[in-house]
């Protein structure tokens, strides 16, 4: 009985599909993480170009997926110590961080401008929404920024005569 031809390149040619495959898979955390890089330079690009509207949806845009992120982890929470779990934590705190160094950012960016008022809310913003323990640093930081603003302007305050 004779052996068609080809019969020793199967193996090859099928090594060579599941290679290819393999780098045509899309890792997901890696588009996620991609996307997060994107949407925080578009944050300053933004900000370069005075487009403060542009520069806030943007940032509200990692936010929302730092937040499906976290949804994500707890549900998984039961399975801690998987790879994916893991990874997804690490990507969720990547997308948080992200936002809050960007309102930093927009902090300076309204205190440069000389818009105080805007800052302030924007530092506000940072110590109202970032209050786990992990983002101390950056609610400290807005503190410390807060601080520094009322030796550039002090806020009006209303008074009432008695």
């Amino acid at each position: 009985m004779t052996r068609p031809r080809f019969s020793p390149y199967r193996s090859l040619l099928l090594i060579a599909c599941c290679v290819i495959g393999v780098g045509c898979a899309h890792d997901t955390y890696q588009e996620r993480a991609n996307l997060i890089k994107s949407h925080a330079d578009s944050f300053y690009d933004s900000l370069k170009t005075n487009q403060v509207e542009s520069a806030i949806r943007g940032n509200e845009q990692i936010e929302a997926m730092a937040s499906q992120m976290g949804d994500t982890v707890r549900k998984r929470a039961g399975k801690q110590g998987t790879t994916s779990v893991e990874r997804e934590f690490a990507l969720m705190n990547t997308a948080n961080e992200a936002a809050a160094t960007n309102w930093l950012a927009l902090g300076q960016y309204f205190t440069i401008k000389r818009q105080y008022p805007q800052a302030r809310a924007t530092y506000r913003r940072v110590i109202d929404t970032y209050t786990n323990p992990t983002d101390k640093p950056y609610r400290e930081q807005a503190q410390r920024a807060l601080r520094d603003l009322d030796m550039l302007h002090v806020p009006a305050t209303t008074s009432t005569n008695p």
